[in-house]
């Protein structure tokens, strides 16, 4: 009985789900049209408070402070559920994403990432790679980028290994890395489960930064496991 509870909850809720995304997507591409990008991080911010409200979740975040307003990070965090986007633009709504080619060739989805300086991960080769650093450089000018650096939602709640990608960023654009832990998140919606876990908290701790300067001089897996472990010391 409880089970089909949780399902029904969970049906009726993604209908509201898409139905208030749909509304946005189309109002921030209205918005776009007219010329008034400026207050599109401020519909984005409205879109991942209304989704946590609509879940009926109280979204806690731990470690404002550490958020300098006029700097730009690169910001890093675990992946583990559908809702990780929301939990992050809560946080931090006007963040540049990094993240897979394909996403950007989906019909209207694609349209809302470009006008959200979405920056596409393509091939490794070294023309494709060139072209990603532009991309950073210019990106990361005006603002902070945001990176699952673990590429796909984890399947047992455990950090997956981190893939090279988010060097590639980290080298071309020398800012300083934000970690954040998304806490609960696996535990109320995982990759492998339809239902929603009602009885779970979300919440986030946003880590001290690890400053460029101090890592500069290392090598892809000491930078890789000092990142994993502050994410992953939150989750335990």
């Amino acid at each position: 009985m409880r089970i089909i509870l949780h399902y029904t909850y969970t049906i009726l809720t993604y209908t509201v789900l898409y139905s208030f995304t749909s509304v946005l997507i189309l109002f921030i591409l209205l918005l776009n049209l007219l010329g008034l990008n400026k207050v599109i991080h401020h519909v984005l911010g409205f879109w991942a408070r209304g989704v946590f409200l609509i879940l009926g979740k109280r979204f806690s975040v731990e470690g404002r402070a550490n958020i300098n307003k006029d700097h730009k990070y690169i910001l890093m965090a675990n992946h583990s559920s559908l809702f990780d986007i929301p939990g992050i633009t809560a946080i931090y709504p006007n963040a540049s994403w990094f993240g897979k080619e394909y996403l950007i060739k989906i019909p209207v989805f694609g349209k809302l990432l470009k006008i959200i300086n979405f920056i596409p991960m393509k091939s490794s080769d070294l023309r494709n790679t060139k072209f990603m650093i532009e991309q950073l450089i210019q990106q990361t000018e005006n603002r902070t980028v945001a990176i699952f650096p673990e590429g796909t939602r984890t399947t047992n709640g455990e950090l997956n290994s981190f893939r090279k990608g988010f060097l590639h960023v980290l080298r071309a654009s020398k800012l300083d890395i934000l970690p954040v832990s998304l806490v609960g998140f696996y535990e109320f919606k995982p990759k492998n489960r339809f239902y929603f876990n009602y009885s779970k908290r979300l919440s986030a701790k946003i880590h001290p930064p690890i400053l460029y300067s101090e890592i500069e001089s290392l090598d892809d897996k000491e930078i890789i496991h000092i990142v994993q472990s502050k994410i992953e010391s939150a989750l335990s």
